[in-house]
């Protein structure tokens, strides 16, 4: 009987100590999550708890007590994933929205756009126009022009050094997204031997740790995790390439485009090899906006600057050329117009030739860049890198988009090559001349009515065709055009005409309409009304042009003709349309980043929920932990008293 006893106290002595251990492993679980309130990252943990196996006696099993099999996380996967998607996005839309508002800013301001410095050099045009002898009048149109120069350079130079800096950005994510990784391989392999050594038991706060560096790590690049069993954590990026496995990290590195060598790219860097990555693969996180706004936006911004710039510069220069200059020659260049750059691949034969590539038309320009590849036999493909458009050439030279490309030599299979028609056109624009006695505001050639005329028709002053003639002998610029050589035009009845001195002759009658257009050596006028037979017409040399501002008219006229874009845009257009889409641009980074932002904001909150730690809750797990060992100390001294009693009836 004695012994019976004695084994229920003890029995009890041991159910209670179990309690008392229970509650003491609950106190310390909630003051380590009271104690990590404020951690970054840190997953709110619970004591598991199971009651031992009840003993069997003749009044039945009596319960031994509890045991504490574990301490867990309380981790719910779906949110932690979703958590890490929305914060990446997040970084992404903040980090594009932060590098393309300085754009915006630049080229929709009137003081740093060029939009302003446009509008000023066409109303100092219209200013030459009408008063065009007036030497103040032409300084004040070189200094516009000059101005307009000075905003283009100015407005490149603020994009060349955004792309410096977003050069030392994406080695900077760089640099961060390799750390990261060393930092989860180290933590995957103490956490590894922790699981092991704890037999099953996983490291809580080690896990932790590692959870917050891939949250950071994604915040730079997207990643795609997977748990092994081991416990350890596998990190991809790009297109399944693998950043960390086990313990071993593989690195990033910021390497020189093969293609263009003004970029950097990022590439993968394993057991000592650099391995090109597809940059579009490299999604997510700040890393991901960096190379999506270079390519995207900054480069084509650049691009479509430069296409304001040359169509400027040519359309002037052109027009300028077709009209005559305070010294009595034909006009020439008002601004040196920018060359397309072409890159040879890093990777072609360095034996290879470079293909020319020269402006045909600024009509037909575009804001792309351009993949040139030789294919051997087969000629060669073009690639344009906006909308991935493929056409293939059997040969060259070939004109497409405004521009005519040129075979390189030497060339070999497979050689390719990046073109930029317009990439320099700002940075490179610049005044030709600072003579204003070089402004062609005049026309060379003069037209008017003989004498004695019957006053019954009269005729156009007359304009010239493009594009400029060509002068065999620049000696005498003047005599050796056909364009200023005299004409006559000669009525031999109110209804056809006779010319002399056209180059080529004309022989016999011409039919005569009012106001057709009669073009010959270059230039072209009309003829209205109805003249009679012997009414002389003539077009001669413009030998005293100081008052003459009809090529003036036209140069100024330029400013509203849609000479861009495939004759749909004017010059202020294209460029509008640049702040425009760079506008709409920023203003959907703007809206965007900020519901991404609510969303990380709503998406947190409902991990926390789950995982954070709620202060009111642990304190009254505190009360109630403490409660249950007084509880089991009451029943532990009740167990001593009852082993009294039996020790002093024996």
């Amino acid at each position: 009987m004695w012994a019976s006893e004695g084994n229920i106290v003890a029995d009890l002595f041991t159910s209670a100590l179990s309690g008392m251990n229970a509650a003491q492993l609950g106190v310390a679980t909630t003051q380590h999550n009271i104690a990590n309130a404020n951690t970054p990252g840190f997953t709110r943990q619970q004591i598991l708890v199971s009651s031992r196996a009840g003993q069997q006696t003749g009044a039945g099993f009596i319960g031994q007590g509890v045991d504490v099999t574990g301490v867990k996380r309380i981790y719910d996967q779906f949110l932690n994933t979703q958590v890490l998607q929305e914060q990446s996005q997040a970084s992404y839309l903040t980090a594009y929205h932060s590098a393309i508002t300085p754009i915006d800013s630049l080229i929709s301001n009137s003081t740093t756009g060029a939009a302003s410095a446009m509008q000023s050099f066409f109303d100092a045009l219209n200013g030459v126009a009408n008063n065009p002898e007036n030497v103040t009048a032409r300084q004040t149109l070189l200094s516009n022009a000059q101005i307009a120069v000075n905003r283009f350079q100015a407005i490149d130079q603020s994009l060349t050094d955004m792309a410096n800096s977003l050069t030392g950005q994406i080695t900077s994510s760089v640099n961060s997204v390799n750390s990261y990784a060393q930092q989860i391989a180290v933590l995957n392999g103490s956490i590894k031997r922790a699981t092991a050594s704890g037999q099953g038991q996983q490291p809580n706060d080690l896990i932790d740790q590692r959870d917050q560096l891939i949250n950071q790590l994604n915040q730079e690049i997207k990643t795609t995790v997977l748990r092994q069993a081991d416990g350890t954590a596998s990190v991809f990026v790009g297109n399944g390439q693998a950043l960390v496995l086990d313990e071993q990290a593989m690195r990033l590195q910021v390497v020189q485009s093969a293609s263009d060598p003004n970029k950097v790219e990022v590439a993968y860097l394993n057991n000592g090899r650099t391995i090109a990555l597809q940059q579009s693969s490299l999604q997510g996180g700040k890393m991901g906006a960096y190379l999506t706004f270079r390519d995207q936006t900054l480069e084509p911004a650049r691009n479509a600057l430069g296409r304001v710039a040359l169509g400027m510069a040519a359309s002037i220069n052109q027009q300028n050329q077709l009209g005559q200059d305070l010294n009595g020659t034909l006009g020439g260049n008002l601004f040196n117009a920018a060359a397309p750059r072409v890159d040879k691949n890093a990777n072609n034969n360095p034996a290879s030739g470079v293909p020319s590539v020269t402006i045909a038309n600024v009509a037909g320009l575009t804001t792309s860049d351009y993949r040139l590849t030789f294919n051997g036999a087969a000629g060669y493909t073009l690639l344009r890198l906006s909308d991935n458009t493929t056409i293939t050439y059997a040969s060259l030279p070939q004109t497409v988009d405004g521009m005519t490309i040129t075979a390189p030599a030497p060339v070999t299979a497979g050689d390719n090559f990046l073109i930029r028609p317009t990439a320099n056109g700002a940075r490179d624009i610049a005044l030709a001349t600072n003579d204003t006695a070089k402004i062609a505001a005049a026309a060379p050639m003069r037209a008017a009515a003989g004498t004695p005329n019957s006053a019954l028709a009269t005729i156009s002053s007359g304009t010239v065709n493009p594009p400029p003639p060509v002068t065999p002998n620049p000696a005498h610029p003047l005599t050796d055009f056909n364009l200023q050589s005299p004409v006559s035009i000669t009525f031999t009845s109110p209804t056809t005409f006779t010319v002399t001195g056209a180059v080529p002759a004309v022989g016999g009658a011409v039919a005569y309409t009012s106001g057709q257009n009669i073009t010959y050596n270059g230039w072209t006028v009309q003829i209205t009304g109805t003249p009679v037979t012997g009414d002389i017409f003539n077009i001669a040399s413009n030998t005293n042009a100081t008052g003459d501002g009809r090529n003036a008219l036209l140069l100024a006229g330029l400013q509203t003709q849609n000479l861009m874009a495939n004759g749909t845009a004017s010059l202020q257009g294209v460029y509008g349309q640049l702040v425009g889409e760079v506008g709409a641009k920023t203003n959907e980074m703007t809206v965007t980043s900020l519901a991404q932002d609510n969303m990380v904001a709503q998406t947190v909150a409902a991990q926390q929920a789950v995982s954070g730690v709620n202060l009111d809750e642990e304190a009254a797990n505190l009360i109630r932990y403490q409660n249950a060992y007084q509880a089991a100390a009451k029943a532990m001294q009740i167990a001593q008293t009852m082993f009294d009693a039996i020790i002093a009836l024996k």
